[in-house]
């Protein structure tokens, strides 16, 4: 039984039960949110080590010493996170254990469950048909159900189509919210270039991410379904896209014709991958057919292992 077919508070609880049984205790430290930040607060200074931050030096005590010595930072203990969810049309789509918007309810509960008993305030933007819809920011159990409550009843896109602007929805994120803190971006990333095969083109929404990520710490979570990137040789199939409405006669004997839409899969793939690396973002890769849990575990405590030493994080788990 998938995340939608249940009554929305006993999905809420059964995500709850799931991620605090699962996630508690591999993803504490001493930064209290999902990922670790740098921190503001000085802390005791140490010997200088290789791979340390040459702009932490602490000059007074090197000279005391003669030995280079970098002064830690103490993680900040609070937290404002602002989650946008892409709820457009094409996220409206599964072929395996969930739908993608299932699975994106289940990646903002991960980061909502772990941060909102230690008084972090979690906030909400959800992108339907170019239509951006708020939800305020507010610390506490009750605050988080109501948003994952809003994202579950969120309907499911009427007969005429609009290509949401995900491009757009960052740079009112970015604008609108300048409290710094952690920023995670839910969709699936597609947009009009993904029959393109040159995975270099920038995407449409990388200038908007660079500016968020120039003011917070951003995870992009990327929702992916085993059919998106391969077809299966099922004869001639009627696809279309939920987003134009455009509807085109596929012949899946054919064997150029999958390849090639697994040669553009991968392109797409591989552009928002590039993308998210360029502008310094988190990038979570979670598939409809995979274990989000784990994926998610994997994702953090590789993280958490490089985050102190190179400030950036590493490519998606799930290939």
């Amino acid at each position: 039984m998938t995340i939608s077919q249940l009554a929305p508070e006993r999905a809420l609880r059964r995500l709850e039960l799931t991620v605090v049984r699962r996630l508690e205790g591999y993803l504490h430290g001493e930064h209290l949110g999902l990922l670790p930040g740098p921190g503001t607060e000085l802390a005791e200074a140490r010997e200088y080590q290789i791979g340390d931050d040459v702009r932490r030096m602490d000059w007074a005590v090197t000279a005391r010493t003669t030995i280079p010595h970098v002064r830690d930072l103490i993680a900040d203990r609070e937290l404002e996170t602002w989650a946008l969810v892409d709820l457009s049309g094409s996220m409206d789509f599964g072929t395996s254990q969930l739908e993608k918007r299932e699975l994106a309810v289940a990646a903002v509960a991960t980061v909502g469950f772990l941060t909102h008993r230690l008084g972090d305030r979690f906030g909400g933007l959800m992108l339907r048909d170019s239509a951006l819809r708020r939800w305020p920011a507010r610390s506490g159990r009750l605050a988080l159900y109501g948003l994952l409550r809003a994202l579950l009843a969120e309907q499911m896109g009427d007969q005429e189509a609009h290509r949401s602007d995900l491009a757009a929805a960052l740079e009112s994120m970015a604008r609108t919210q300048r409290k710094r803190g952690l920023r995670v971006v839910v969709s699936d990333f597609l947009t009009p270039q993904d029959g393109e095969v040159d995975s270099r083109l920038e995407p449409s929404w990388e200038r908007a991410m660079r500016k968020l990520t120039a003011q917070h710490q951003v995870l992009a979570v990327e929702i992916v379904d085993p059919r998106e990137l391969e077809l299966p040789n099922i004869g001639v199939v009627t696809i279309g896209d939920p987003e134009t409405g455009e509807v085109r006669e596929i012949d899946t004997r054919r064997r150029k014709i999958r390849e090639a839409f697994g040669l553009a899969a991968l392109a797409q793939r591989e552009r928002t991958r590039i993308a998210l690396r360029r502008v310094g973002a988190g990038h979570l890769v979670l598939r409809t057919d995979r274990d989000w849990v784990a994926d998610t575990v994997r994702f953090v405590l590789a993280y958490r292992r490089v985050a102190p030493r190179l400030h950036q994080p590493p490519k998606g788990v799930a290939r």
